[in-house]
């Protein structure tokens, strides 16, 4: 087990990774294209497209990241005034809850996937990207995401990671290892 979750935190870290790179080669495209529009005067025909599938594509890709480092934006109120278990028995809650729902946004996705794969779908503006090539993003983000899940629970109900990690001291359940006797 610890040979996949070594591995999933990698793929997951790889994608945060491409995020990046997708985000980049996004800037400098809008770069390329102010460029080309206001100092040579001409037209642009992919960079729009390119940008915003760039874009898009980084938010799935680097979903997985996001949740392995705890990037997420997180209200930790009810925690905070819970006891070890009740902070246990709710981050088991939302793992769960959280699993199922990834899990199935990556059968949906694939689906959808399989329909411009299948479809032969292009998008309507000059460029006619082959659009399975960007919708690839979201199957295969949220495959990761739903990978990650699994580490995340794996560890939660284990008593490898604490419920509700933040750092902070008023945190009695992170100090104390996370899982109630």
């Amino acid at each position: 087990m610890d040979r996949f979750i070594r591995t999933v935190r990698l793929i997951s870290t790889l994608c945060g990774l491409a995020a990046a790179a997708l985000i980049s080669a996004g800037v400098i495209v809008v770069c390329q294209m102010v460029f080309v529009r206001f100092v040579l005067g001409s037209n642009t025909i992919w960079q729009t497209d390119f940008t915003t599938y760039s874009i898009v594509a980084a938010t799935f890709l680097g979903s997985p990241y996001v949740l392995l480092t705890r990037g997420h934006v997180n209200v930790d109120i009810l925690p905070h005034y819970m006891g070890p278990v009740g902070k246990f028995r709710l981050a088991l809650f939302s793992a769960i809850l959280s699993l199922a729902f990834s899990a199935a946004m990556t059968v949906f996705a694939c689906l959808y996937w399989w329909e411009a794969w299948d479809g032969n779908w292009v998008s309507d503006t000059m460029w006619r990207a082959r659009l399975w090539i960007p919708f690839a993003s979201m199957p295969v983000g949220f495959a990761i995401l739903t990978l990650q899940y699994v580490v995340d629970l794996y560890n939660l109900a284990t008593g490898r990671e604490p419920p509700f990690p933040s750092g902070g001291s008023h945190d009695a359940g992170a100090s104390q290892g996370g899982v109630p006797a």
